[in-house]
């Protein structure tokens, strides 16, 4: 059988069809043993993202790495699959919020059926800036990733670097750095500066400074009057009022004085946009 030879017809579609949907439902039920039942014994994985090519003995530990990590978790597909003889094209993405405001990965798979198998699989995916264009959105490539992550990998990451500021509120301490991060997120140094920088288009500071800007507004939601916002700050994690000036005016549009005399409904809106912009 040769490698470039195809399979067409509307015998060969249906069961390309079956084979990638029965893989999609064992997926989707983090069925590992299911989904690594469905692969070829020559099986050729292409992860482009990564520039890296996996076969069968390698994929275990990948496919158990990218599954959904909840039952009600499922990726937000942008079209439907489109089966084609022998080869399913599948498009979807990934969101997160990044400095500009929300990015996505577009990522798109062509599975490629044999002998009611999947033989072949090439992933792409490419980063978009959804609020940088007003009616279109602006796709960008970021430099390769050689972390051992792929694009719905990063999505895990930035779900996990979220979720342990919210629990554990790191940026309390004023001397945070990123290495301490790496040390109590499980992921190393060179992954969460990859995804703040390439992904998320921010740096660990600026990061930070905005985990720190959200909890002093809601202390101030709730903080008798009159407040000394200085000390709020420090109490915060910011350390120095130099940096909690500009970061609050750049997240807020407006001085701490300003804002301070909002009503409390103006203070909830302005909050809410300050958050959209993490």
């Amino acid at each position: 059988m040769s490698p470039t030879e195809r399979f067409d017809g509307p015998e060969q579609t249906a069961i390309t069809g079956e084979t990638v949907l029965r893989y999609h439902y064992c997926w989707k039920r983090r069925d590992l043993d299911g989904v690594m039942a469905l692969y070829h014994p020559d099986i050729e994985y292409n992860d482009f993202f990564q520039n890296r090519v996996m076969h069968l003995t390698e994929l275990r530990d990948y496919v158990r790495a990218t599954m959904p990590r909840g039952p009600e978790e499922a990726l937000e597909h942008s079209d439907r699959i489109r089966l084609d003889g022998d080869t399913a094209f599948i498009q979807y993405r990934i969101t997160l919020r990044g400095g500009e405001g929300l990015v996505s990965f577009r990522a798109s798979e062509a599975l490629t059926v044999r002998d009611g198998l999947i033989w072949r699989v090439n992933e792409y995916a490419s980063l978009v800036h959804e609020s940088r264009v007003a009616n279109s959105a602006a796709d960008s490539r970021p430099a390769i990733s050689r972390l051992g992550l792929s694009a719905r990998q990063l999505g895990f990451l930035a779900q996990d670097l979220q979720q342990y500021f919210e629990r554990d509120q790191p940026y309390l301490d004023p001397e945070l750095n990123l290495q301490q991060v790496a040390a109590h997120s499980g992921y190393s140094r060179n992954q969460i500066s990859y995804l703040l920088n390439q992904v998320l288009g921010q740096s660990f500071y600026r990061y930070v400074n905005q985990a720190r800007l959200q909890h002093l507004l809601a202390t101030l939601a709730t903080a008798p009057q009159p407040v000394r916002i200085d000390e709020l700050a420090f109490a915060a994690g910011f350390n120095s009022l130099s940096a909690f000036y500009k970061c609050f005016r750049q997240h807020t549009g407006l001085s701490p004085k300003a804002y301070l005399k909002l009503s409390p409904g103006e203070q909830i809106s302005l909050r809410a946009r300050a958050q959209d912009k993490r």
